[in-house]
């Protein structure tokens, strides 16, 4: 697969999902989406947080940016 390749993403499978980051910082590479960000009625919004399995470490992301293949590859490697 190149770099630049689009990951196919299904928003219904995200939650629990994994990822690898293509370009780690501090040593987090291994990535497990934890839920959808929710609005003030509890629905899903279109940011995702993702917990860093070496650090625990939670951030927020928009959820598209995992469709970037130069970012992330789906799956742990």
């Amino acid at each position: 697969m190149s770099a630049a390749a689009q990951n196919p993403v299904n928003r219904k499978k995200l939650p629990g999902s994994k990822w690898t980051a293509a370009e780690p910082t501090h040593r987090e590479k291994h990535f497990i989406v934890v839920d959808w960000v929710r609005n003030e009625q509890g629905e899903p919004t279109d940011r995702l947080l993702i917990e860093a399995v070496l650090t625990n470490t939670v951030r927020e992301i928009e959820w598209r940016e995992l469709e970037d293949g130069a970012r992330w590859l789906i799956g742990w490697r």
